[in-house]
């Protein structure tokens, strides 16, 4: 999928465990994780907001698209 995720990137900076991101969000870790690794097909714009609420950053700073390369998928 050409969205890459980076929640990893902004706990890091922010020093914060997924458990704390889910549980702030008010999602479930197993959520969480789903949406961290790139399996997630959709979020919620409420999701995302709390996210960015939460990590004090804006949507571009969590999701970034990157052009597939031929054969990827």
């Amino acid at each position: 999928m050409p969205i890459t995720v980076d929640i990893d990137v902004m706990l890091a900076r922010r020093k914060m465990s997924v458990g704390e991101l889910a549980e702030r969000v008010g999602i479930t870790p197993a959520n969480l994780a789903v949406l961290k690794n790139g399996r997630a097909k959709a979020v919620r714009f409420a999701t995302l907001a709390a996210l960015c609420e939460v990590l004090d950053c804006q949507p571009g700073d969590l999701l970034r698209w990157e052009a597939e390369v031929a054969g990827d998928e």
